[in-house]
Order: C-alpha cells, then sequence, then structure tokens
C-alpha cells in the first residue's frame, strides 16, 4: 500500500545543509506499525513527508501504486491518508459533533456521532454538543481526535506520539482504545511513539535513528533488543 524508495530530507543551515531522513526505503502494509526511536531521529519527519506536510529533497513515495511525491497533504487526504498531530487542535466555537461529521464527509446523525463516541470511552452525552476548546483535557482531545479518525476510515493514519501530554488514567485508555480502533477501521495504522505498551500492540515495529532505520521487523523480534540496548533508553514503560 505505501512505499518509499531512497526517500531523503535535507534542511539548510547555517553550515550548508542538514540530513534529517538519509535514503530510507520500505513498504508498509501491515493493519498496525510502528515507529520508535531517539529523540530526533526524524521519526515525526518521516511521518510528515508520507503526509504530505514536508516533501522529499531526494527519492519517491507510493500510495497503492500511485507516485505521491510531490503530491500536497490535501491531494494525500483525499487520497486516504490522514495525519493526527502530537497536540489536537482546538476550534472555539466548533462542537465535537461537527468535527466527528466533518471527518466523516457526510451527514452524520445523532445516534451516529454518539457511537464513535462511545467507541473511544465518552459519554456521548456529555461530549456531543461540547465546544472543542480550552475546556477539554489533553486525554479528551485525543479520543476526540481518534474517533475522528474512525469516522473517517481513512486507507493510512498517523498519529505523531498520541501519549503526549497526558494523563496515566488517558493513556490506559488509549491503548483500549487503540486496540478496538484496528479492529474497526478500514486500513492501517501508523503510531509515533516511545511508549513499550503502544509498541507492544503494534505487529511491526520499525527504529528510526539519525535518519535511517536501524531496526524493523515483528515487535517479539525487536523489543527486546530495544530494551537492552543503549538506543532504546528512550523507550519506557512508565505511564
Amino acid at each position: 500500500m505505501l512505499e518509499l524508495k531512497n526517500v531523503s530530507f535535507k534542511v539548510p543551515t547555517e553550515n550548508g545543509t542538514k540530513t534529517v531522513i538519509d535514503n530510507v526505503s520500505l513498504k508498509i502494509d501491515e493493519r498496525f506499525v510502528a515507529f520508535t526511536g531517539p529523540n530526533g531521529g526524524g521519526k515525526s519527519t518521516l511521518a510528515k513527508l508520507i503526509a504530505g506536510i514536508y516533501l522529499p529533497t531526494e527519492g519517491s513515495i507510493y500510495f497503492n501504486g500511485k507516485d505521491i511525491t510531490n503530491l500536497s497533504i490535501t491531494e494525500r487526504a483525499k487520497m486516504g491518508i490522514s495525519y493526527a498531530f502530537q497536540q489536537p487542535v482546538r476550534f472555539k466555537g466548533i462542537t465535537v459533533r461537527d468535527l466527528v461529521a466533518l471527518a466523516s464527509g457526510r451527514n452524520l446523525n445523532i445516534s451516529e456521532v454518539c457511537a464513535y463516541l462511545s467507541e473511544v470511552g465518552l459519554c456521548a452525552r456529555d461530549y456531543v454538543n461540547r465546544e472543542v476548546n480550552e475546556s477539554l483535557s489533553g486525554g479528551e482531545l485525543k479520543r476526540i481526535e481518534i474517533a475522528m479518525a474512525m469516522a473517517r476510515s481513512t486507507e493510512l493514519t498517523l498519529f505523531d506520539e498520541p501519549e503526549a501530554g497526558i494523563d496515566l488514567w488517558s493513556f490506559n485508555n488509549l491503548i483500549t482504545v487503540f486496540e478496538k480502533m484496528c479492529d474497526k477501521i478500514n486500513g492501517s495504522i501508523l503510531i509515533i511513539s516511545h511508549q513499550e505498551r503502544i509498541l507492544n500492540i503494534a505487529g511491526r515495529v520499525i527504529v528510526i535513528s539519525g535518519g535511517k532505520i536501524t531496526g524493523d521487523g515483528k515487535k517479539d523480534d525487536i523489543l527486546p533488543g530495544l530494551l537492552t540496548s543503549s538506543t532504546c533508553s528512550v523507550l519506557t514503560d512508565k505511564m
């Protein structure tokens, strides 16, 4: 479904250029894939290259056999690629119901919206008409964003560190929600995470360090090495 061929991404610096992603090639067609590795290793940049937020300076990206290398984020979204930011956006004046319906691309009735909210562990009656503003916690926003992803049901959904900035209770619920989402969504999920518990529910783990893929395989093959290596001192299970 998704293929990267010799993808590189360089940014200008005072002394020339810096290579953030260095000649990465991979194919992704599994249901649940996780990117992990040290901070600054290139995980988020690679995900943004896939989503179209950044465009590669070298190489090609293919989605369902079509070259999307130079397509914008909007064009890729129309093709079935969605991206959930590390810090979800708040929209003053827009209700949760509005956002979920907008994500679905059709006119949802109240029962349909409530069903999506219930799937992510939110009491629909309490949230359906709430504004998406500062009154919502980080954990609530993350779950609303996941409800939107479920409603949209794109072929490829990317999440950038969904555990960031949320409390233990919300994190524990997120694990359950992602397990459900993997069964419900009609496509693949790609999550960037340092959390061992999230990596444990992924079918495939890709390690990115120094802009390169330094590990790639089934979680049972990759995680033991990560937890005993210096690279994976960045992983944690303390939530």
